[in-house]
């Protein structure tokens, strides 16, 4: 996968944040070395995150985002502090810019108490040497000016010292050896976008080819004669979660069946923890409110998973008549408090860091939490056939 490619969910996230005027927007495109964004006397200019995926040097692919000012004015203003904090959910790297005539404020100062309560690294930016040179002490501190472009470099090499060092994960590499037979059920219905296939299914087979497995993809119709066709059983089913059921009356017993849901639970979230989630649906009764939440945006067909097919299997499942709250995108409530359980996508436009914000939000107010993956295969009552390639998860069943 190209450095052009690359998805934004994949990509380190790096955020600016500071006062209005404090030359956020300017400090964004001297270190990108792109007019990326607005730059005006006038306060407020940045209105909404403004968000732009990229390579930047030593780092390599990113995504940069510019926020608006956290001392901005008005009910528009609150609702621009609220989307900037927001983006410290979905951030890696911080980069917090002063101006350097007038100092760290108490605003910045609260800033800095939430990335570090958040375990966010970051970088204190003071701007505008060019007219007043602050003397930095600590390593995570220096003195920059966009007019000059003094310390830009210096500053894009601090932020690449802050990269997190991530463990290396799989979607599946490390369940498959090469030459290993890899089927993935890839319907295609109204649901399915014309002329490609979506995001973690792709990443799911570019993995398998880059470990030498060998990939077979068919719908899931077709699944039953693709299996006989084989001239040796399949290492792995991989399934679309919205047909679980169907195909796993398909698949023999001795053949390891998941699905895309489920691996990018482990992904880029807490797989334990969605599992454990799984068993709120049953104990839904009238009147209860369930959240389903997507981390993407996109044109809702008359079937759509989402707003149609889930809330159906779930009161089907759970046999109560439940009031449903649907988000998307970046959008998730502050307070779950009046949720019974959280329904998830499987997060493939979110971030890491953004999706195990929302897992640790529910843990932290006490609301279950379940991706899509692990809901249906639960309500289909195939969860434990479906972790087969994790025992370890398997064993929190009961």
């Amino acid at each position: 996968m190209s450095l052009n490619n690359t998805p934004s969910g994949e990509r380190i996230h790096i955020g600016f944040f500071g006062m209005r005027n404090a030359g956020k927007s300017s400090l964004v495109n001297s270190v990108t070395g792109q007019e990326l964004s607005v730059v005006s006397a006038y306060k407020g200019t940045t209105t909404d995150p403004v968000k732009k995926a990229m390579e930047l040097l030593p780092l390599g692919p990113v995504l940069i985002i510019d926020t608006p000012g956290l001392d901005d004015e008005g009910e528009l203003g609150e609702l621009r502090v609220k989307k900037a904090k927001e983006a410290l959910k979905s951030t890696d790297i911080a980069v917090l810019t002063v101006d350097s005539q007038k100092g760290l404020c108490e605003l910045d100062r609260e800033l800095i108490a939430d990335l570090k309560k958040s375990g966010i690294p970051y970088i204190i930016a003071y701007n505008k040497s060019d007219i007043k040179k602050i003397r930095t002490e600590a390593d995570n501190e220096i003195s920059v000016s966009t007019l000059t472009g003094e310390n830009i470099r210096e500053l894009k090499e601090k932020i690449a010292a802050l990269a997190p060092k991530k463990e290396l994960k799989y979607i599946v590499a490390d369940l498959i050896e090469p030459k290993e037979i890899v089927v993935l059920v890839v319907p295609i219905d109204e649901s399915a976008p014309k002329g490609r296939i979506i995001l973690p299914q792709q990443q799911t087979l570019r993995e398998i080819l880059d470990t030498g497995a060998i990939a077979m993809v068919c719908q899931d119709d077709e699944l039953p004669e693709t299996l006989k066709a084989l001239a040796k059983k399949p290492k792995l089913v991989i399934t679309d979660s919205q047909v679980f059921g169907k195909v796993s009356k398909m698949v023999p017993e001795d053949i390891t069946l998941t699905s895309f849901s489920i691996l990018f639970a482990r992904y880029k979230g807490d797989l334990e923890e969605l599992v454990r989630g799984a068993a709120a649906l049953k104990e839904l009764c009238n009147g209860d409110r369930v959240l389903i939440s997507e981390g993407c945006t996109h044109h809702r067909q008359c079937n759509d998973i989402g707003s149609v097919k889930m809330p159906n299997w779930i009161k089907k499942f759970s046999s109560a008549e439940i009031d449903i709250t649907l988000t998307s995108g970046g959008e998730f409530p502050e307070d779950l408090s009046p949720y019974k359980v959280i329904v998830h996508c499987g997060g493939c436009m979110l971030n890491e860091a953004q999706m195990k914000s929302r897992i640790d939000a529910a843990k932290k107010a006490g609301v279950p939490i379940v991706n899509y993956g692990v809901a249906i295969a639960h309500m289909n009552g195939i969860l434990k056939k479906t972790l087969a390639p994790f025992p370890e998860i398997q064993k929190i069943l009961k």
